[in-house]
């Protein structure tokens, strides 16, 4: 889903977003200049992709988050594994912890994670 899939720029305008929200887009335009040297065409096309996408509204001069942080990660998330690996999160789990030595608390974490699903799904 293009919707899930952010260029550098367009990623860095959300976060932006995220940790300012609700914001002015005069405010806004004031924070694109600060951080990124844009002028305030380059931060109205840029907030306008990220409105298409679903992700902030303007509403009257004001940025309102659409999609919170946390929602999105865990769609771009579930995106990559599906387009990447079919789906499948154990496929993913395998191929990731090759090449990553997954700490102690990592794997209890892990392992707590799925014993809390089993329970919950047992019926």
């Amino acid at each position: 889903m293009e919707q899930y899939k952010l260029g550098e720029m367009e990623r860095r305008l959300a976060e932006l977003i995220w940790a300012n929200a609700p914001v002015t887009t005069r405010k806004l335009t004031q924070l694109c200049e600060e951080a990124f040297g844009w002028k305030r065409t380059t931060t109205y096309t840029m907030l306008k992709r990220l409105c298409d996408r679903g992700l902030f509204e303007n509403n009257d001069g004001t940025v309102i988050v659409l999609t919170d942080k946390d929602s999105f990660t865990l769609a771009q998330s579930e995106n990559f594994i599906n387009e990447t690996f079919g789906g499948s999160l154990p496929m993913f789990l395998t191929l990731f912890s090759k090449n990553k030595k997954m700490k102690k608390d990592e794997i209890e974490r892990l392992q707590q994670l799925i014993d809390n699903y089993k329970e919950e799904n047992d019926d």
